[in-house]
């Protein structure tokens, strides 16, 4: 058996997140349903993360084993003709028999996209969260570099955590401004998140962008000793899997 490494895209609106459920549709269910049709038996994949509902991806990875051999490069062309338009493969390859998607993965990063047009930016309404207030972009940033480093997260992540150990690594968490598109991205690199925890930052960060918290205010979360300074959980729909780190 071969074991198979795809770089997947998609556009999370129409799902219930990417685990299988039994009775939604999942970005899982999609690629096991296009698994199948391809090898002829039913095969499980695994995931580096577990995206929620309306979150989307660029750059998830997901791998399983191939019962029988089919050229790699062929391998993108044949579930995007089982795969429905808002999920493409965008690349195959194949990996040592010890990759896992999950387990092997050094870092992910993650993006918000924020339109901050005066209104709402039709086009862009499946894949941003708009805020029309001005925002304090300095103060953001400041914040941010707070959120930096080997932390305790515990302050920072939603009810339904099944987390064990809440400490991660954010390497870096960036704030930039696209002008021309009136569109605020930030970018958060990490060894790993908790749940909902990009979303609650994000939350937070904002809140400093429009004047309502310091940033100091941050580093008072995360020590617990200002819970009230954490989130909210902005919408899912603004939140992309940008990239998979091994």
């Amino acid at each position: 058996m071969s074991n198979i490494r795809l770089t997947v895209t998609y556009d999370g609106t129409e799902y219930s997140g990417f685990q299988w459920q039994a009775n939604a549709p999942t970005i899982q269910g999609k690629l096991e349903e296009a698994l199948a049709r391809i090898y002829g038996q039913p095969l499980r994949i695994a995931a580096a993360g577990r995206t929620d509902a309306g979150v989307h991806a660029r750059g998830q990875v997901v791998n399983y084993q191939a019962p029988f051999p089919i050229p790699v490069e062929r391998i993108p062309k044949a579930f995007n003709a089982c795969l429905p338009r808002d999920i493409v493969v965008v690349a195959a390859e194949e990996v040592p028999p010890e990759f896992h998607a999950r387990y092997s993965a050094r870092g992910k990063k993650y993006s918000y996209t924020i339109d901050r047009a005066p209104f709402p930016q039709v086009l862009l309404r499946r894949y941003s969260y708009h805020v029309g207030e001005p925002l304090e972009i300095e103060a953001m940033a400041a914040a941010a570099a707070l959120l930096q480093g080997k932390k305790d997260f515990a302050a920072f992540q939603a009810r339904g955590s099944s987390a064990q150990n809440t400490v991660r690594h954010l390497f870096r968490v960036e704030v930039r401004e696209y002008p021309r598109e009136q569109l605020l991205r930030l970018f958060f690199h990490g060894d790993g998140f908790l749940y909902r925890m990009v979303r609650l930052m994000t939350g937070s960060l904002l809140r400093v962008g429009l004047g309502k918290l310091a940033p100091g205010d941050l580093a008072a979360a995360l020590s617990g000793e200002r819970p009230e300074a954490v989130g909210p959980t902005v919408p899912a729909r603004g939140l992309c899997l940008e990239e998979v780190y091994y």
